[in-house]
């Protein structure tokens, strides 16, 4: 990097991305690249965080912001618990990274997109909410409803990073429907199913026998068996609405994108039901659990590119040419 002036020091220090932006013109795929970053982290950090509750490492530290009340970290005698929980608490600064370089790459697009750098920002403080709701979840003792709100603020942060990498391949322009107005209102019906889904998921997590400590934990006041057949049939009725919808964007030959879209969140909640019929008649293994957490991600992922999917927006300009390599090692 060469030798910067003292204005521009001054500059990098008054506004960062600004000056990033002058010096660095990513190409559109290393935006998108970097909000898929993003995406993928969001998710990871769902399964690391059931990981932390599947092995009872909940309260593995037991206060926050510190690990306890003498140590910012974990220590040797809070054994495998402590390393758990602490390393879910770090991997919450991989996530911020990664919503950063998402930031970083949108603000220095050119042409400069300010849709897609608020749909970063977005990102970056619901991140920081969720933070702040897990720390409440600890000090509180796992109070499954605050569990099962920080999973839900979880939810929204994938949507938010889905909709940014969407965003990412498209242009600015209004979008324009690739489908009917029943079609689209048969979606939106889809879309509120699946949120119903993935509420009543938290439910049967709620009140099932994985606490997250002990079993001195209390628990969600639903009966067990009856949140699960009502998770069950809510799965069912996602499961017919999509079918329902790849049979009729078929059978009025629709373009290939919202087919395509269909069929991967079918095959999606096909998977993810095979999983939770077999958790369910296994009494709920711990991997088959953190598994049907993943498939919760990946099916609300799917349903919000659906929903994405039955519109466009064509770029009304041409993006500038992304810097040569040579050009971006030198800054």
């Amino acid at each position: 990097m060469p030798n910067l002036t003292r204005a521009e020091l001054a500059q990098a220090a008054r506004n960062p991305l600004a000056f990033i932006a002058e010096r660095w013109s990513p190409s559109p795929r290393i935006v998108q690249r970097a909000i898929l970053a993003s995406l993928v982290m969001n998710t990871a950090i769902v399964v690391t965080g059931g990981a932390v509750r599947l092995t009872g490492s909940g309260l593995g530290c037991p206060t926050w912001p510190k690990c306890t009340d003498d140590s910012l970290t974990a220590t040797s005698e809070m054994g495998f618990h402590g390393v758990i929980e602490f390393g879910n608490r770090m991997l919450a600064y991989v996530l911020c990274a990664a919503v950063a370089w998402a930031i970083i790459a949108a603000r220095s697009q050119k042409p400069r997109r300010h849709s897609l750098t608020r749909l970063g920002w977005l990102q970056f403080w619901l991140v920081m909410g969720n933070a702040i709701l897990g720390g409440i979840v600890v000090l509180v003792g796992l109070n499954p409803y605050t569990v099962a709100l920080h999973f839900l603020l979880s939810t929204t942060l994938i949507t938010v990073a889905t909709v940014m990498w969407q965003r990412a391949r498209e242009g600015d322009d209004a979008p324009r429907p690739l489908v009917g107005k029943a079609v689209r209102q048969l979606v939106w019906v889809l879309v509120v199913a699946s949120a119903v889904l993935v509420v009543a998921g938290t439910a049967v997590t709620g009140s099932g026998p994985h606490a997250g400590d002990s079993s001195e934990v209390p628990r969600m006041f639903f009966d067990p068996e009856a949140i699960s057949r009502v998770h069950a049939v809510a799965a069912w009725v996602v499961v017919i609405l999509t079918l329902a919808l790849w049979l009729i964007l078929k059978a009025m030959d629709a373009p290939r994108g919202p087919l395509r879209r269909t069929a991967e969140l079918f095959a999606i909640l096909l998977a993810q039901g095979v999983i939770g019929y077999v958790q369910y008649f296994t009494n709920l293994p711990e991997i088959l659990v953190a598994t049907h957490m993943l498939g919760s991600c990946l099916v609300w992922i799917a349903v919000v590119r659906v929903a994405l999917a039955m519109r466009e927006r064509p770029r009304s300009t041409v993006d500038l040419p992304a810097q040569s390599e040579s050009q971006m090692s030198a800054v």
